[in-house]
């Protein structure tokens, strides 16, 4: 039972071959501070990239409907989309006065070729010219009908009452007609906008008049983790938050400050923001543009290996996949695993995972998991009335746990 949220399924490896000079993706909605590409439809959002090939190419995107559990549905494009579900990326410029030679992409969705028509799960793969697909972000547009109420506590669970957090919330319906709520309602549950983390198939506890309630004890459990890691070259010169030392080649190198394995230590207190990273520079006026690249030196300390586990370093800057240029090594003389990675100027949340010989990826075993961490829940509710063709998304609850309850 424990097992089943401890190690994630090692979905992350995907596209990387092909996207290994992308950089920095990111789809989020315009004009707003939030991280999540879940939003009500309608709602515009920015999605924006670097190649570092730096070489102008011609990139389309792809919008494509899913079901609830991400297979492709069964509309066809000109039922969830009045124009083209695939288009030129046309908004290109390049990089002005960095040392990495860059070019920068950026599309809306929907915008006035794409209009989306239908609520649900979407995925917007990004094409090259042998109409490759190079990489892919999941998003969600949902019908504002139901309401969500979460909240999130420490665990009940005497075994891992004090390293994991359960969540329960409800579905209020008054504007929808449900016959058969175990049926018709699908909901799906995950932590810090991460889907590897996606809990799904939760079926109601109990039913009242327009209303299902999930005051589960040990189903929705998920380990609390630890407080994420950061560093910040927003001025990529000078040594700043979290960085020792920095060089410069033939691009910036900022070295962090060696990184300690937190599992064994007690909880402690550090503002995040859930693993993001947010673009910014002190360096020049147009982040999009004039931030430049720098390679980030992480290391962590470890007196021995990791037996038959290989180590990662693990945030949304890529998408919370693991991939060789994210993939450490280990340094006998130093007695150090080290990984270096080329990162846009921002700050950056990120930790270590590790993997085993069968793929299970443990985001626990280097930082280990405290109940007391601060997480953000967040569910969705997929309606599939019968005869209905397709998964709606008719409503969104988000939830932080607070380790004062």
């Amino acid at each position: 039972m424990l097992k089943k949220y401890f190690f994630l399924p090692l979905i992350f490896f995907s596209f990387l071959g092909k996207a290994q000079n992308i950089k920095t993706v990111q789809l989020r909605p315009i004009n707003s501070n939030s991280f999540s590409a879940i939003v009500p439809l309608g709602s515009i959002l920015e999605l924006s990239f670097d190649d570092l090939d730096a070489d102008n190419k011609e990139y389309q995107y792809r919008v494509q409907h899913m079901t609830y559990d991400w297979k492709p549905s069964n509309l066809t494009s000109n039922q969830y989309i009045n124009g083209f579900a695939e288009n030129y990326i046309n908004d290109v410029t390049n990089s002005f006065n960095t040392l990495q030679d860059y070019t920068h992409y950026s599309v809306q969705i929907p915008n006035e070729n794409t209009i989306i028509t239908k609520s649900g799960n979407y995925l917007i793969s990004v094409l090259n010219y042998n109409n490759e697909v190079v990489f892919t972000r999941r998003c969600v547009f949902y019908e504002d009908l139901t309401m969500v109420g979460v909240a999130a506590f420490r665990s009940r669970f005497i075994k891992t009452i004090n390293e994991q957090q359960t969540v329960q919330f409800s579905i209020n319906y008054p504007e929808l007609q449900i016959n058969n709520p175990a049926q018709e309602i699908k909901v799906v549950l995950f932590q810090n906008n991460n889907w590897n983390t996606a809990i799904t198939n939760i079926q109601p506890q109990f039913f009242r008049p327009q209303q299902l309630i999930y005051n589960y004890t040990q189903t929705t459990n998920f380990w609390g983790g630890n407080e994420f890691l950061n560093f910040d070259n927003k001025t990529i010169r000078n040594t700043n938050l979290n960085i020792a030392k920095t060089e410069r080649e033939e691009v910036y190198h900022n070295y962090l400050y060696t990184n300690e394995p937190r599992a064994n230590k007690p909880y402690s207190y550090n503002p995040d923001i859930n693993g993001e990273f947010i673009v910014r520079t002190l360096d020049a006026n147009d982040k999009t543009t004039e931030a430049d690249y720098a390679t980030i030196h992480f290391s962590l300390d470890s007196h021995k290996p990791y037996l038959n586990k290989e180590v990662y370093v693990y945030g949304a800057f890529n998408n919370f996949e693991l991939s060789e240029e994210n993939k450490m090594t280990y340094n006998k003389k130093d007695k150090i695993y080290k990984a270096a990675v080329s990162l846009k100027q921002g700050f950056y949340n990120y930790c270590f995972a590790t993997v085993d010989r069968d793929r299970n990826v443990n985001l626990n075993e280097v930082d280990g998991s405290f109940y007391e961490t601060e997480n953000e829940y967040t569910v969705i509710v997929y309606y599939h009335p019968f005869g209905e063709i397709y998964d709606r998304v008719v409503g969104v609850g988000n939830g932080f746990f607070n380790q004062n309850r």
